[in-house]
């Protein structure tokens, strides 16, 4: 996947999602934050520099409960890993 459009969010139902994880990749230089969403026994996975992150994190966004300071927790230590659990039925 090289982008993130409206066909790819229509695959992320609310309803249908049990789980969102944040987690960072290391990759020497830089950290990629990478996100995974389980629907309905399937895992999609983005990462931020997918042509439209910002459209899944605002879509995620509105699940009851999502955990808002997501980026805060996986973002820091820097090179460490980390892993986050913003949203979990």
């Amino acid at each position: 996947m090289h982008s993130i459009n409206k066909n790819v969010l229509d695959q992320l139902e609310l309803a249908e999602i049990f789980r969102v994880t944040f987690y960072k990749h290391d990759e020497v230089t830089t950290d990629l934050i990478c996100c995974d969403v389980t629907v309905a026994g399937k895992v999609w996975s983005f990462h931020e520099e997918l042509a439209g992150w910002d459209q899944p994190i605002d879509h995620l966004q509105t699940l009851p409960d999502f955990r808002a300071n997501w980026f805060a927790s996986v973002s820091q230590p820097p090179f460490a890993a980390s892993e986050t659990i913003a949203f979990s039925r």
